[in-house]
């Protein structure tokens, strides 16, 4: 099976497929496209609106059947059904029913992270401000039901949501919109305040191929005092896309041994 990812490294949802795939080493073929744009090359574009009618980023094709799918969380567990990943996505009912709670929670509750984000990196999509506090409100809310009720003594002191063991579904998809935002990458929220939280977060750092996902964050560094110019987001992206697709190429050729 050949596969095309159509995302960009600065999207949250594009990076937790991105991790996904680099960490269950499935290679891929990584296609750069502009999200929002009626070009060519762009998500609104009837050509790549076929693929996926939502006009959005990530979409995944498997070129050989044609199949395309839209959106992260379906494209994860279609992923890890189609290819057997138990481990991320385990078939027991009620665990894979822990995982798909937050797959579902996570929309407009953990999401709204990146409304703080955008609001730094884009001024020109600036959100309003009654905007930015709402979301940062249910952010916050979404927070305390993490660090209370996914982490800690509730969940056994597991190193992961939920109860796990291992990372799963679950904890790519939040990683990419709760991690983001620390001292480091972007800096635009203190979490000190959330110490299971911080934990958990250190912990996934050390999964394989966190740091080849988030070089664009690094690269960019901390918004928390004034916007990027553009051309440092520029060349965050391209050297992360140029690192991804090297990762990808060196699994595509491990696969062939």
């Amino acid at each position: 099976m050949a596969l095309n990812l159509y995302a960009v490294p600065f999207s949250q949802p594009a990076r937790a497929v991105t991790w996904l795939l680099l960490y269950k080493r499935l290679p891929f073929k990584y296609i750069p496209i502009n999200p929002g744009s009626p070009k060519e090359n762009g998500t609104r574009n009837p050509k790549f609106m076929e693929k996926n009618p939502g006009g959005t980023i990530p979409c995944i094709e498997e070129t050989d059947t044609g199949f395309a799918l839209g959106e992260a969380h379906a494209i994860m567990c279609y992923l890890s059904n189609k290819h057997g990943w138990n481990d991320v996505y385990p078939t027991d009912p009620q665990q894979r029913a822990k995982i798909d709670w937050y797959l579902h929670f996570h929309h407009r509750n953990v999401r709204e992270a990146s409304t703080l984000v955008v609001s730094k990196v884009r001024p020109d999509m600036q959100p309003s401000e009654e905007k930015i506090q709402l979301s940062r409100t249910l952010f916050t809310m979404s927070l305390h039901t993490i660090e209370n009720y996914c982490l800690g003594p509730k969940c056994d002191n597991s190193p992961f949501l939920l109860g796990f063991k291992e990372p799963t579904l679950a904890d790519f998809a939040a990683y990419v919109e709760i991690g983001q935002l620390q001292p480091g990458f972007t800096n635009v929220y203190n979490l000190n305040q959330f110490p299971n939280i911080n934990k958990w977060l250190a912990t996934m750092k050390n999964v394989k191929e966190h740091d080849v996902v988030h070089s664009v964050l690094a690269d960019m560094g901390d918004l928390s005092k004034e916007s990027p110019p553009m051309e440092v987001l520029i060349n965050a992206t391209k050297s992360c896309v140029k690192s991804i697709r090297e990762r990808a190429a060196e699994m595509a050729g491990n696969s062939k041994l």
